[in-house]
């Protein structure tokens, strides 16, 4: 059976179409793909009609390695990248570094304009110094942005975080076309679902949810961790992981598919970003998109088992690290 084409949607008020399911730069890096394997598995994604990237210059070398692959793709993608971490020590209020960071996505993604570009993480405690004003979103970085525009470099602006009330207070100003929200609209994280959605919706922002599967948490599952290991695993996650198991043990639906479908299940979001290794991966989860929303009895079931906990633990690694190890306290533990 062949592998279906997705469908398109607009993202927000942005006007772009976008394919109900995108590609993560992160995988399509050395770090987690060898480069033929990564280069397979992006123009896979086009042939299919995945037309959306996100990269980011802390995403490894990401955009070095998509540079690479973009000028043996002949349908058009949109790549999106981000402000932040570049260069060391990073100076968010840096105008010069902020520029030159640019510049040098540009350099690596061999593009002459970045259809979105991101803030990336203005969210966190230690990235405030974005702002001179936080509810305002008033700072160096939207001057310099605002001049990326002006030129034609850059088409609109977006935020990328994790922290779903901070963001929504950034969305609620205005000024942001879209927002890629992560860690946080998932089969049993759905923390988004307060601040983050209602306000992106009343200010008609395109929304990218990205770690669907929570960077592995879900993309199978791990019986032997949750029943004796994890001690960076609460008590209540650990048997809402055991209800959702329950849960699979009674449909016939895999893991993936669940997590990827559900999210794509919610109107509000526009593209679902998919962390895939190969092309294999790729058609997967394509395959997986087309079969369209959950039925609304399956939603309300994965809903209560959401409901269980329903805030993230304060001290829950964002990215839980099922077989793999951990470093110790969340700050230090894998992100």
């Amino acid at each position: 059976m062949s592998t279906p084409r997705l469908e398109r949607v607009k993202l927000g008020r942005t006007g772009l179409e976008v394919s109900r399911l995108a590609l993560g730069g992160l995988f399509v890096s050395s770090y987690g793909a060898a480069f033929e394997v990564a280069s397979a598995a992006v123009r896979r994604a086009a042939e299919l009609g995945i037309n959306y990237v996100d990269t980011a210059p802390m995403y490894g070398n990401s955009e070095q390695v998509l540079g690479r692959i973009l000028p043996n793709v002949p349908q058009p993608l949109i790549v999106s990248t981000k402000l932040g971490a570049r260069p060391q020590p990073f100076d968010a209020k840096d105008r010069a570094g902020l520029h030159a960071s640019f510049r040098e996505s540009l350099r690596l993604l061999g593009r002459e304009r970045i259809e979105i570009l991101m803030i990336h993480e203005p969210d966190r405690p230690r990235q405030f110094s974005w702002w001179d004003d936080f509810d305002a979103a008033i700072g160096p970085v939207m001057e310099v942005i605002a001049e990326l525009k002006d030129e034609g470099l850059v088409g609109h602006v977006g935020l990328g975080g994790t922290t779903a009330y901070e963001m929504a207070r950034l969305l609620r100003t205005g000024k942001f076309d879209v927002v890629l929200t992560a860690f946080n609209y998932s089969l049993l994280w759905q923390e988004a679902l307060h601040e983050v959605l209602p306000a992106a919706r009343e200010h008609g922002v395109g929304v990218v949810v990205g770690s669907p599967l929570q960077q592995g948490a879900l993309a199978k599952r791990w019986e032997d961790e949750i029943a004796s290991g994890a001690p960076w695993l609460s008590k209540p996650r650990r048997e809402q992981f055991r209800a959702l198991y329950r849960l699979l043990d009674e449909i016939d639906v895999p893991l993936p598919e669940l997590g990827l479908r559900f999210a794509l299940s919610n109107a509000d979001v526009h593209t679902v970003l998919s962390g895939v290794r190969s092309a294999g991966e790729v058609e997967q989860n394509v395959l997986a998109a087309s079969k369209g929303p959950l039925p609304a009895d399956l939603l309300e079931r994965i809903r209560e088992i959401a409901a269980m906990v329903p805030f993230r633990p304060h001290d829950e690694p964002f990215a839980l690290p099922f077989g793999r190890a951990y470093a110790g306290s969340p700050a230090a533990g894998p992100i």
